[in-house]
């Protein structure tokens, strides 16, 4: 029996309480999340060492900072790489949740998303009834840094797509894009794990990044060859994007709209959930 919803019409929070541990991406250290259900809506963080602070709601207005994670500033406390755990939250169909955090950056596990849908499967899914309408987008809106953009555009459905462009030949051109559903996250996008470069790996230590990185949780390119193969999807970096395309845009909550990123950043990712966020959904906005 299929465990996920065929569509996003309705509300859901897990069924039960599941954990997952890990290594932090740029930290290295160990750090622990447990997913517990909720019936405010939205996603809400709170603290496994800090239990008597209140819990906080999810927002992009939070976003403090996007080289190569999405990292938000709760108060005096930092979490960063949150958005594998958003995009399986949100693609998943959950629309209400609460998120215990031990330390300053969620697990990497695997690098994609696909663990965390593992976790929430082994609890399931709890029918909160219809999801609250979501505001028809009535003028598109794009955003744009350098050669990059992301844009959204009015549509009927969620849709999402993204290109990239690599120089290295393992990577290339390419592009995805689909009518996103729960399963189709499931299934095309979830499993897509992060990636880097091996000429880079040295500067990004040596500027404290990527010390949780190593050869089981990222996809390490070398110019025409990957040194861990075999790829999960012949064009996975590009599912990747929209892995973390879908989990910027949860910090506002799935639109209905059309999004399109061209070599996207979770600069372009996070700009365009606030301005989903924030601007009228009867003007346009536009900014470079």
């Amino acid at each position: 029996m299929n465990p996920w919803p065929s569509d996003y019409s309705q509300a859901h929070t897990l069924a039960g309480s599941v954990e997952r541990q890990g290594v932090g991406l740029h930290s290295g250290a160990q750090t622990r999340v447990r997913l517990e259900p909720s019936d405010q809506p939205g996603f809400h963080v709170g603290w496994l060492d800090q239990t008597a602070a209140p819990l906080q709601r999810l927002h992009p207005a939070q976003v403090c900072e996007t080289q190569l994670c999405t990292a938000l500033q709760l108060d005096q406390r930092r979490l960063a790489t949150v958005e594998h755990l958003l995009a399986a939250l949100a693609g998943v169909g959950i629309t209400a949740a609460t998120l215990l955090v031990e330390g300053e950056e969620i697990p990497l596990l695997d690098g994609s998303a696909q663990p965390w849908v593992e976790a929430i499967a082994e609890v399931g899914l709890q029918h909160l009834g219809e999801r609250p309408a979501m505001v028809p987008l009535e003028a598109p809106i794009t955003l744009q840094q350098g050669q990059s953009f992301v844009t959204a555009l009015p549509s009927d459905r969620l849709r999402l797509g993204a290109a990239i462009e690599f120089a290295q030949p393992a990577i290339g051109r390419q592009l995805f894009s689909l009518e996103l559903t729960p399963q189709a996250f499931v299934e095309q996008i979830a499993p897509a794990r992060t990636f880097g470069f091996k000429n880079q790996v040295d500067q990004l230590l040596a500027a404290g990044l990527i010390k949780g990185g190593a050869l089981d949780n990222a996809l390490v390119c070398d110019g025409d060859t990957w040194l861990n193969p075999p790829l999960r999807f012949a064009d996975e970096p590009v599912r990747h994007k929209l892995l973390d395309l879908l989990g910027d845009l949860a910090l506002a909550g799935l639109p209905q709209a059309q999004v399109f990123a061209f070599r996207g950043s979770h600069g372009l990712h996070t700009a365009l959930a606030r301005s989903l966020a924030s601007a009228p959904a009867t003007s346009p906005a536009t900014a470079s």
